[in-house]
């Protein structure tokens, strides 16, 4: 073959293999491919549901939480209340004994006297200590601080009584000052009455029913209404010095004793026109503050003067007296002793006395002993 024939012959060209061609896909029709609408209005009313119960699921803790603290708040303020009315339970019990002491020490002497009068003033800081340390709401931070004050203020005069009471019995210079003293301790005890009685507990009362909480009663958180000093009387020193049976040098009680017998004899007891019977249970309406008849005989050989009647419900720290100007010898007279608050509900002994005068030796008919239900 010549060189031209092959440049004739046409070029032998590689076969390759052809791309295929990428089918178009199809779009959705309109802009952006956005969904059909029945589509898009389900993802729309899905949405709402699911906010709608999330809504309601912050409403319900919203709810709780404050149903929880609410529930909180009036436990809270019940245990307080029962708190406080334990503590002045136990303050009364305290009063009682404390009392009990110095107006039932004939025989006693000062040492002993001492003793119980300290051991009072143990037990009154122990419910100072326990006041301090309750928990207390916030609704009755007002209520409580005068509560530890009146508190406080009967620790105080219980350590002031104990600086004095040896002094008083002493028979000495100083008795007079002593008596005087003491006397200002009652004051003290006044005034916690006041403090405790007048704020704290209407404050806190108005603290439990501003949370709807009801207060007395059967249902009711109890309220402690009684006092600490039983007696207006103690505030006077002449009382405090018959009281304590003390001799103050150059006053009337150390002049030179009538010779002959001394005393009184107690006969009998009535409320409201009944007598009391020492052998059974007597019923009294507790409200208003009863008022006892004291029959009595003036069972010596000589006229006494200035001699005091009293009534003590036993166990509340309840008692009243008061004083007969002048009983005649081998007379019978009469006196009528008003408590000096309304008793607590209950069954309590109720213990009425002559108290004993001036060379008075036998005290075994001075006083009686009724068991009384209070209603």
């Amino acid at each position: 073959m010549s060189f031209f024939d092959e440049a004739d012959e046409p070029p032998r060209t590689e076969s390759r293999p052809r791309a295929r061609a990428t089918p178009r896909r199809r779009g959705s029709s309109g802009a952006g491919g956005r969904r059909p609408p029945r589509e898009q209005q389900s993802i729309q009313v899905r949405r709402a549901v699911a906010a709608g119960a999330l809504l309601v699921v912050i409403l319900l803790i919203v709810l709780g939480v404050h149903s929880c603290q609410a529930s909180a708040t009036t436990n809270a303020l019940k245990s307080y209340a029962e708190s406080v009315n334990s503590l002045i339970t136990r303050s009364d019990s305290n009063s009682a004994q404390l009392f009990g002491v110095l107006n039932n020490n004939s025989g006693s002497n000062a040492v002993t006297i001492q003793t119980e009068v300290d051991q009072a003033e143990k037990t009154a800081a122990g419910i100072l200590s326990d006041a301090k340390s309750q928990s207390v709401p916030d609704q009755v931070n007002t209520a409580n601080q005068n509560l530890v004050m009146a508190l406080q203020m009967r620790v105080d005069g219980i350590t002031g009584i104990a600086n004095d009471i040896q002094p008083a019995l002493a028979n000495s210079s100083d008795s007079n000052d002593a008596i005087t003293g003491i006397a200002r301790q009652m004051a003290r005890f006044y005034a916690s009455d006041v403090l405790y009685k007048l704020y704290a507990v209407p404050e806190m009362v108005g603290a439990l029913h501003a949370d709807g909480i009801a207060v007395g009663g059967q249902n009711g958180e109890p309220v402690n209404p009684n006092q600490f000093l039983p007696d207006v009387q103690w505030l006077l020193p002449s009382f405090i010095q018959t009281e304590l049976h003390a001799t103050v040098p150059g006053s009337s009680s150390s002049a030179k004793l009538a010779p002959g017998t001394h005393g009184h004899a107690l006969d009998s007891v009535s409320v409201a026109g009944t007598t009391l019977q020492t052998g059974s249970t007597n019923t009294i309406p507790a409200k208003p503050a009863p008022a006892f008849t004291l029959n009595f005989t003036n069972s010596g050989s000589n006229n006494e003067t200035d001699v005091v009647c009293k009534v003590t419900v036993n166990g509340t720290g309840v008692s009243g007296t008061t004083t007969v100007p002048e009983t005649s010898a081998g007379k019978p007279a009469t006196c009528q002793v008003t408590l000096s608050s309304t008793p607590p509900t209950g069954t309590y002994t109720v213990e009425a006395t002559i108290e004993p005068v001036r060379g008075e030796t036998n005290l075994a008919n001075n006083s009686l002993s009724f068991p009384v239900t209070f209603q």
